[in-house]
């Protein structure tokens, strides 16, 4: 009955039409052009957002776990990862400046695939915005817990650990010691905090959080130039140990054991590509730029262009600094500059992190929001989604749902894990963004663009292929199996409601609420 319901003719429109009716780019553009957000950010504004979201717990949480799996070769692997985001940043730049509307990949799939691709890179989204807060959340507990207990302070021993003891996969409850378990106490009130801040309507302005990237590209930056004075050639012997690693499909991880090592360049050209997410922010603000065609563009190849700077500068002095097999997995900045016998430089690069991570997550849990406004505005979820409470005039309620949610994952799931599960939707969001360029440059090339891919269709179709390459190659079939069972939970929830409701030539009346405003 239902299934007859779905495949019924409506409006002259088939259930295969109906499936991928695009939103009109025409009607994108001139929405973007009526009285929407305040336009106040300009593109040094725009990088400053993409690197506010890049640069924190990424750099700081992968870096230790890549050069175990890779050596000194994991300067490769940032590199590969910096490559995949860069083809995928020419095409986020060439839709963003030609659909100048919030909502990110999410936006420029409903534009050029349709709904079902729209709702698929929405879900995707959830991924790399909302749960990436999760192993950021981490990062901060464990810096904070070493401050700690630095100044004489120290939690339970239970609570001491972000990861779980276990003899096998995280999911099966048989294998978990609770005996003996540790839990990460502080991450989870630390995500649940943000949350409750964003929730009564904290306001991100673009001063605050130019202050707060200051703050983390100035201690990567010493970080840099200290670590120079340490720098030995010599360190680089051995420079790939383990090669490639294993190149065969979903090759990266060794076994279900999700806190399993990964080996290998391209493993962990998919494991540290977590550092990289973030420059595509600027694109979710494409609503308050004063100049969206010219900013757009500039924001997120600047933050790219710079954070891929830093990342492999820091990769370079650290595997020189350090022998690749001494460095260690928590803190390995701090280690390396220990020679030094300079506590004030290690006090800075501790700032650096908890500034970073802090600032990290809190524009993740935002991000989150912002996706979730659009689609809500879209009808693809229930207005109650994106609800205004009445005093506070943010979406408390999926904020602090969204917030539960993620300090869970923060509580239980290991770090290794959760880096993959961001991973794997952000590279499916990528994919999606190269293939909306070729959509869109054969069914439209007449439509004005400021900002043009260069050689095209070979830049897009290779974003394509290395981000599925990654994906496949680099991530766990555990990975895999995780997304697909939350894409099929995803998929029944959109044709019960969003398939229904939306219609790609509306756009639905929701207040803009104040906790998703980047600027007063």
């Amino acid at each position: 009955m239902y299934l007859a319901w779905l495949l019924r003719t409506e409006g002259g429109m088939s259930f295969a039409q109906r499936l991928f009716a695009t939103s009109s780019v025409d009607r994108l553009r001139a929405f973007s052009k009526g009285k929407t957000l305040r336009r106040a950010l300009t593109a040094k504004d725009l990088v400053a957002i993409g690197l506010g979201t890049m640069i924190g717990g990424g750099i700081f949480t992968t870096i230790g776990t890549g050069i175990k799996g890779a050596g000194p070769a994991v300067i490769v692997s940032y590199l590969l990862a910096g490559l995949t985001s860069f083809f995928a940043a020419l095409c986020y730049a060439e839709l963003g400046a030609m659909v100048p509307v919030a909502g990110s990949a999410y936006t420029y799939a409903y534009a050029t695939m349709g709904k079902l691709f729209a709702w698929i890179i929405g879900f995707a989204l959830v991924f790399e915005y909302g749960i990436s807060a999760a192993p950021v959340a981490q990062q901060f507990s464990a810096a904070l817990q070493d401050v700690m207990k630095s100044a004489g302070f120290a939690l339970p021993t239970w609570a001491q650990s972000s990861n779980l003891v276990m003899s096998g996969p995280w999911w099966d409850v048989s294998h978990y010691d609770f005996a003996h378990s540790q839990v990460d106490i502080v991450g989870a009130l630390f995500v649940l905090a943000l949350s409750v801040l964003l929730s009564i309507g904290i306001r991100e302005s673009a001063t605050t959080n130019n202050i707060f990237v200051v703050l983390k590209i100035g201690a990567l930056l010493v970080f840099i130039i200290a670590g120079v004075f340490l720098f030995n050639p010599a360190n680089l012997h051995d420079f790939a140990p383990h090669g490639w690693g294993a190149l065969s499909p979903f090759g990266g991880s060794a076994d279900y054991n999700s806190t399993a090592q990964p080996y290998g360049i391209i493993a962990i050209a998919a494991y540290v590509f977590f550092s990289y997410i973030g420059f595509d922010t600027a694109t979710t603000t494409a609503e308050e730029c004063k100049n969206p065609q010219v900013d757009v563009p500039l924001g997120v190849l600047g933050a790219l262009g710079i954070g891929t700077l830093i990342y492999c500068a820091t990769a370079v002095v650290l595997v020189g600094a350090v022998p690749w097999s001494q460095v260690p997995i928590k803190d390995p900045l701090v280690f390396a500059l220990a020679p030094l016998h300079l506590p004030f430089i290690s006090a800075i690069i501790v700032i650096g992190v908890l500034a970073g991570t802090t600032s990290v997550a809190l524009s993740s849990l935002l991000g989150q929001s912002r996706i979730f406004y659009v689609m809500a505005r879209d009808k693809m979820l229930p207005p109650v989604v994106a609800k205004i409470h009445p005093r506070f005039k943010t979406p408390a309620t999926t904020t602090m749902l969204t917030g539960a949610v993620v300090a869970l994952l923060t509580l239980i799931v290991p770090l290794n894990q959760l880096l993959n599960l961001v991973n794997i939707g952000t590279l499916i969001a990528f994919t999606v963004v190269c293939a909306g360029v070729l959509y869109l440059r054969h069914r439209k090339p007449d439509l004005p663009r400021t900002f043009r891919v260069p050689f095209v269709p070979l830049f897009p179709i290779l974003g394509i292929v290395c981000s599925l390459f990654l994906a496949v190659f680099g991530l766990s079939r555990t990975t895999w199996e995780w997304f697909a069972a939350a894409l099929i939970i995803g998929l029944i929830f959109f044709f019960s409601y969003g398939f229904r409701k939306s219609n790609p030539d509306e756009i639905g009346p929701v207040e803009e609420p104040e906790g998703l405003q980047l600027v007063d």
